[in-house]
């Protein structure tokens, strides 16, 4: 069976179509907001003085924030959670709350 899936933006400022999701950051923060042209543009003509004399950080992950790689198999996972009487497909990511139900059991 075929899926479609249709993601409409509407921006968050004023209620309009959106064309864009922006991300920023700010005081060690990092924020998105779905705004039209119009706001884009607004956002960016207010932060260009400030962008323009600024120094680019790149950003690293935080440790902590990435989850606990497994050595437990998609196929056991799957084949442990189909005996246990769960639904689980046979194709794609396994559900985190069958991976962590498999990792607790083990």
């Amino acid at each position: 069976m075929a899926q479609r899936v249709h993601i409409v933006l509407t921006d968050d400022l004023d209620g309009s179509d959106a064309v864009e999701t922006v991300t920023f950051g700010l005081d060690g923060n990092t924020y998105e907001i779905d705004l039209s042209e119009q706001n884009v543009a607004k956002l960016r003509d207010a932060l260009q003085p400030y962008v323009a004399v600024a120094r680019k950080v790149t950003t690293r992950r935080t440790p902590g924030k990435r989850r606990p790689s497994s050595d437990s198999s998609a196929t056991d996972i799957r084949a442990w959670a189909q005996a246990q009487g769960m639904t689980v497909s046979s194709r794609g990511r396994v559900p985190a709350e069958i991976r962590e139900a498999y990792e607790a059991a083990h």
